[in-house]
């Protein structure tokens, strides 16, 4: 379970302000709202790529807070993949193995898993500038998960792909989260990727949580006006 307790943090013009938040196991959780409500900021502050001001995060019944980022077991994929050019596909997919020194036959193992549970075997000999959006984003995806992350943070996974490939990534994630049973916590724009994966939701606003719930229950009683616009939801 991954808890946020009143978590508050600046950064420019960006802000999270006092953000409280219960991910359970399991959870395919959507972080939704406008551009520049804080959803990346939040994102990135669970990760450790910031340091919160106040609050705490606590993953597992540990408490993270102040924990680098290599040591949180937690995975992450950018909405640009951030793959290594000069790397092959398999390269990259080892790349956290080789930091944490596991041995080259348990990398081997692993990328094999990783490659087939996301179709891309076929693949791992190439770069990732010969690959389509979605190739990229299946490596980058196989590059998260071979740590065996305890939670999978999604930053806009899919908004570069084009209708057709966001569809039948919105299937693999489907197919990969039910599959291993990991917990994700994906922020986007895009309703569609909503009601195709998230069994929960929380909505953003200047840096504020306005609402949390299952997603049918947030459509059908929005908490206020604004949430209600956002969701495109008439009177």
């Amino acid at each position: 379970m991954l808890r946020i307790e009143s978590l508050s943090i600046r950064l420019g013009e960006f802000s999270v302000w006092d953000v409280s938040l219960e991910i359970r196991p399991g959870d395919y959780f959507i972080i939704l709202g406008p551009t520049g409500a804080g959803k990346t900021v939040l994102l990135e502050t669970i990760a450790g790529i910031h340091t919160p001001e106040s609050g705490r995060i606590i993953l597992g019944g540990k408490e993270i807070t102040s924990t680098e980022p290599s040591l949180r077991n937690i995975g992450m994929v950018y909405q640009d993949y951030m793959l290594f050019p000069h790397l092959t596909v398999e390269e990259n997919i080892t790349f956290g193995l080789r930091q944490r020194k596991i041995s080259s036959d348990k990398q081997h193992a692993l990328v094999e898993e990783m490659s087939s549970l996301l179709e891309i075997s076929h693949l791992i000999k190439r770069y990732p500038g010969t690959l389509s959006g979605g190739e990229q984003q299946r490596v980058a995806l196989a590059r998260a998960l071979v740590l065996k992350p305890e939670i999978l943070l999604l930053d806009e996974p899919m908004n570069a792909l084009d209708g057709h490939t966001r569809e039948r990534m919105r299937m693999e994630l489907s197919r990969i989260q039910k599959l291993i049973g990991m917990t994700i916590v994906q922020i986007t724009h895009h309703f569609d990727d909503v009601f195709a994966l998230a069994n929960r939701i929380a909505i953003m606003r200047e840096g504020r949580i306005v609402q949390v719930g299952e997603t049918s229950e947030v459509f059908l009683h929005p908490s206020d006006t604004f949430v209600a616009e956002f969701l495109g939801i008439g009177n």
